[in-house]
């Protein structure tokens, strides 16, 4: 007739390889529990207490949020003056006599007064650099005592002079 199949053989008869579903989800809730529990614990950072330190034995763990112990001077008369550094210019600094010298033979300058010369229009941005080198120019001619006016009256003396001569003047 029917013989008992599996019925008499207990869990611990099954094969040992194998292992039940119980088993395989219990396991499964196991790592998942070990994984929630990784990192720091909560309010570590605030109390500054670490696990590692818990094993060193006696000695107090140094405190983290403490700063440094340099002296900080409270009085104003303490504190030495400390000295600005200049600001370095893009160009270094030059004698009138050079800036005004280096001016003169600038090839742009030359170039855009010539365009000026002859009647041609040039852009607003360069009439604004035009116009500030030779308001640059009239400021160092001043600063060295010089002028375009010197030249002229002198060529105009020396006209007269050779003038006088010829009439028999002087």
């Amino acid at each position: 007739m029917k013989q008992p199949t599996s019925a008499g053989r207990s869990k611990n008869g099954a094969k040992a390889g194998r292992k039940t579903r119980e088993d395989i989800n219990q396991e499964a809730r196991d790592r998942k529990r070990e994984k929630k529990h990784r990192g720091h614990a909560p309010g570590s950072r605030a109390t500054g207490t670490t696990a590692g330190s818990k094993g060193k034995g006696g000695a107090q763990a140094k405190d983290p949020r403490i700063g440094s112990k340099k002296p900080i001077p409270l009085g104003v008369n303490e504190a030495p003056v400390k000295k600005q550094p200049k600001p370095k210019s893009e160009k270094p600094m030059l004698s009138p006599q050079a800036e005004l010298e280096m001016l003169e033979n600038d090839e742009r300058l030359d170039a855009l007064l010539e365009r000026l010369e002859e009647g041609e229009a040039i852009s607003a941005d360069d009439q604004a650099w035009v116009d500030a080198k030779l308001d640059r120019i009239d400021e160092l001619m001043q600063q060295l005592g010089l002028s375009y006016d010197d030249d002229e009256e002198e060529e105009e003396e020396g006209q007269d002079d050779l003038m006088r001569l010829l009439k028999g003047g002087n």
